[in-house]
């Protein structure tokens, strides 16, 4: 994980390192990090995320009010992403376990860089053969939305009969019209170039194209196959101190690695912990205290004693007496849960003298845990956490100790978060076709087909222009509206229980992390003189009722 730069203050951050913007491509990616990164890429239609969306959180797709201008998957991808994790006023963020966000973050502003690259030239050649010839440029591009609105699929697609007899006549009527006019004169040749023109500017606009494309598609290849392709975002690198604009996009980005190492996560109802899944498993043991010897006092303890205790133990998970792999070294951090509501369309980060960099100090968290146990407030939790498959299986486990009148309870709860949806995991396909030979007409071969369409070279350079004004792109060709409360990982995450070594791995992390911390609560019962025998009995049954361990909806109680 990244290491946030500079530290926090009341207005903002304080970067005394200077500009440091560490490329993608170290060795703290994952594969579900590379898998959302390369959505920055894709050339698929925007319509296609909306299978993505996990079960308890859908993107909205804005319709067009033009469908010349509609953005593709990559495009509204990039752009959503950068407005919600970089845009002035932003929300809070959800935590995005198993992945680096500030390398999706990247990602998107480096494929938004090659675009505008790309727009930076069509927009050169609109203003040369479009601006000079525009009539000619309006016609072609009526043309070409006509012929969209009157496909089969009402994307441009095939054309419906209605359609191809409608085009055809209006061919002719062109045709005729420029055999007809005079030879000789300004206005007559400048209405025959004025339709040529245009086509001198798509054949050009289409080698450009094509090359962008072969681009973006190498990045989303590289990335899929784990390549390391590095995001290239110089303008995130201020030069000198004038540059406000890469300071505070520099401090933006490091704003997102802040909020990924905070501390406090959020329980959402049936949505379980925000980032982390849902609950799936449960287990309690609860046992009233009573001392050793009868006539005698318990030694006086906190819950802190207790937490302090599983900590010390479950940082030792990954040791095993026989040498056979095992545990991985887990993730043991104490958490902060603060309630909202299951429809909550925000959250918000604590604020005040007890909260640093997005975390709530040590001391803080202590007495969370010894005083705030029964009514509202926020609760302490303390989370072990495996981060398994390269990222794409989250696997935490939360242990909480409360001591209310004399009854001690320990709980340790589930959740799971699956990989992500497999749209992100899909690697680009060349585009080809099936032809029969010259001479063994009787046999087939396979011909490579140029990436870029002709109505796609149309609605890249219609396009062109408007990426200055984003705004106006959003309004005429809509837009991805991002779920809320947004993490990059859990909205576009799949159950792991469709995966059988997934759903096994998280099944069995859960029987040696219940006896770890049993182990540990009893060493701290006992050496405070409580009676242990009723503590070990229960154990012992949660250990049996364990060993066939179902996943469970434990968040949804049946009232």
């Amino acid at each position: 994980m990244r290491a946030v730069w500079g530290a926090v203050v009341a207005d903002g951050f304080d970067f005394s390192p200077g500009a440091q913007v560490p490329l993608s491509g170290s060795a703290g990616q994952t594969a579900a990090t590379q898998a959302l990164a390369s959505a920055a890429y894709r050339d698929d239609p925007l319509t296609a995320i909306s299978a993505a969306d996990s079960d308890t959180a859908k993107s909205e797709i804005k319709k067009p009010k033009l469908s010349l201008f509609e953005p593709n998957l990559g495009e509204a991808f990039a752009r959503a992403v950068q407005v919600r994790m970089l845009g002035g006023g932003r929300k809070p963020l959800i935590q995005s376990f198993g992945i680096e966000p500030q390398t999706v973050v990247e990602h998107c502003l480096s494929a938004t860089r090659i675009r505008k690259q790309r727009d930076s030239k069509l927009t050169l050649l609109m203003v040369l053969f479009g601006v000079l010839f525009l009539p000619g440029v309006l016609l072609w591009l009526g043309v070409f939305q006509l012929r969209k609105m009157l496909s089969k699929d009402g994307e441009g697609n095939g054309v419906s009969l209605l359609g191809a007899t409608l085009l055809t006549v209006l061919a002719g009527l062109g045709l005729f019209f420029m055999v007809k006019l005079p030879l000789s004169g300004f206005w007559p040749m400048y209405a025959r170039a004025m339709v040529i023109a245009p086509m001198i500017g798509w054949w050009w606009a289409k080698q450009i194209c094509e090359k962008t494309a072969v681009a973006m598609r190498e990045s989303w290849k590289g990335l899929l196959e784990g390549g390391g392709v590095a995001a290239k975002i110089p303008e995130a690198v201020p030069q000198d101190p004038n540059q406000t604009a890469a300071e505070t996009l520099r401090q933006n980005l490091a704003m997102v690695t802040a909020e990924q190492n905070s501390n406090v996560v959020f329980y959402a109802g049936p949505k379980g912990i925000l980032g982390m899944g849902t609950r799936w498993g449960s287990w309690q043991l609860a046992e009233e205290l009573k001392p050793v010897q009868e006539g005698t006092e318990i030694h006086p303890f906190r819950s802190w004693d207790v937490i302090r205790a599983i900590h010390d133990k479950l940082r030792l998970l990954e040791r095993s007496p026989l040498h056979t792999g095992g545990f991985p070294t887990p993730s043991v951090r104490h958490w902060i849960v603060s309630p909202v509501g299951e429809k909550a369309a925000a959250v918000a980060r604590p604020e005040g003298a007890h909260v640093e960099a997005y975390q709530i100090r040590g001391h803080e968290i202590e007495r969370i845990c010894n005083e705030q146990q029964f009514g509202s407030g926020n609760r302490h939790y303390l989370g072990v956490q495996f981060v398994l498959w390269d990222g794409q299986l989250v696997i935490t486990l939360m242990i909480t100790v409360t001591v209310l009148h004399e009854t001690l309870r320990i709980e340790v709860t589930g959740h799971a978060l699956g990989p992500v949806n497999g749209l992100f995991t899909t690697k680009p396909e060349p585009k080809t076709k099936d032809v029969a030979k010259v001479v063994k007409f009787w046999e087939t071969k396979t011909q490579h087909l140029p990436l870029i369409e002709p109505k796609e070279v149309v609605r890249l350079a219609a396009r062109a222009p408007l990426t200055w004004f984003p705004p106006v792109l959003d309004f005429l060709g809509g837009k991805l509206t991002l779920p809320e409360p947004f993490g990059l990982r859990h909205v576009w995450a799949d159950k792991p229980w469709r995966h059988r070594f997934m759903a096994d791995d998280a099944l069995r992390a859960a029987t040696p992390v219940l006896r770890t911390v049993h182990a540990a609560a009893m060493g701290v019962l006992k050496e405070h003189g409580v009676d242990t025998e009723r503590f070990t009995n229960r154990a012992l049954v949660l250990s049996g009722m364990i060993q066939g361990v179902d996943p469970q909806k434990a968040d949804e109680y049946n009232a």
